[in-house]
């Protein structure tokens, strides 16, 4: 097929219909989904804040939980207002290019803050197994060339999905069931065999985010062997609770992305399109609300801040 007639076949516009089967309860859901977007946003911003003009704070543990927040902020941004005006206003609407920018940034960040949670991963690694050599290891210029590297492998493994998306002819298909564009969403529009796009699709989640997962694993399994050798009690429990905050934002940021990403690719016709589309929205939703809450629970350092910070604000009233 030639380019052009490749090109003509592409819709100028998308429409997302939500969540399909639920529309009568749209404003319902709309509910949890806007608080929840404002806890993200209140939180992640008053993280960022605090990190950001505490110097005590300007560790390497606590650069990375700043970078963690940001992205989890730009990943609630780019789905959640779209996600909103389609269960309040029904404006479901996307033009075609605005639509794979969107599916863009929505893998390309969820990628790099999976890079951030196994930076987060050596971060503990080093600071227990190796506490002697901390600063030197992890010193400003690498934590830049971490995030540089992040950035870079999430742009140049999610880039070719909008090369794979814009080949395929779409014959008039633009109504997709969802409440953002994502890859595979698009791709099942296409009145053409996909096999590429799901080979390539599954090919980037099992070296990205699958294999970040894995050597989170094992750096776990090192630090866990490392915090029982410990002599003290106290040391012990100090290390776990450290270690306790950074395994809980992992299990929230990658349990309902596989089970999404497998439902998916392996349980398409099984899985009701609602429950798909539900864990799909959790996944942009939950991590960015729970993070900084079991950071700044369980994290003394910032509990202190935050409660100093407030103390300042009320004596200033």
């Amino acid at each position: 097929m030639s380019s052009s007639n490749v090109s003509d076949s592409l819709p100028a516009t998308l429409i997302l219909t939500g969540i399909p089967g639920l529309e009568a309860f749209h404003t319902w859901i709309s509910i949890p989904f806007c608080v929840m977007y404002l806890v993200a946003l209140l939180g992640n911003v008053a993280l960022i804040f605090i990190i950001g003009t505490e110097s005590a704070l300007h560790a390497p543990m606590y650069l990375f939980l700043c970078l963690l927040s940001l992205t989890d902020l730009a990943l609630s941004s780019t789905t959640v207002p779209k996600t909103l005006s389609i269960l309040w206003l029904q404006a479901g609407e996307i033009s075609f290019d605005g639509c794979l920018a969107q599916m863009f940034c929505v893998h390309s960040i969820y990628a790099l803050e999976s890079s951030v949670l196994l930076a987060m991963a050596f971060d503990r690694y080093v600071a227990i197994c190796n506490p002697l050599r901390y600063t030197v290891i992890l010193n400003y210029t690498v934590i830049g060339r971490i995030g540089f590297a992040g950035i870079v492998r999430s742009v140049v493994v999610v880039s070719p999905f909008i090369f794979l998306l814009r080949r395929l002819p779409y014959c008039g298909h633009r109504i997709m069931a969802h409440t953002y564009c994502e890859h595979m969403g698009i791709a099942r529009l296409a009145c053409a065999n996909i096999t590429v796009n799901i080979v390539y699709g599954l090919t980037v989640a099992l070296l990205a985010v699958g294999l970040d997962s894995i050597l989170i694993a094992i750096s776990y399994g090192f630090i866990l062997r490392a915090v029982f050798c410990l002599p003290s009690k106290d040391a012990r429990r100090k290390a776990l609770s450290t270690c306790g905050s950074h395994l809980g934002v992992i299990l929230v940021f990658y349990t309902p992305a596989f089970f999404s990403f497998l439902t998916h690719r392996f349980g398409h016709n099984r899985v009701p399109k609602h429950v798909h589309i539900f864990l799909a929205n959790l996944y942009v939703l939950v991590p960015p609300v729970l993070n900084p809450i079991i950071y700044g629970a369980r994290t003394k350092e910032i509990r202190n801040h935050l409660v100093k910070l407030l103390c300042l604000e009320k004596g200033s009233i």
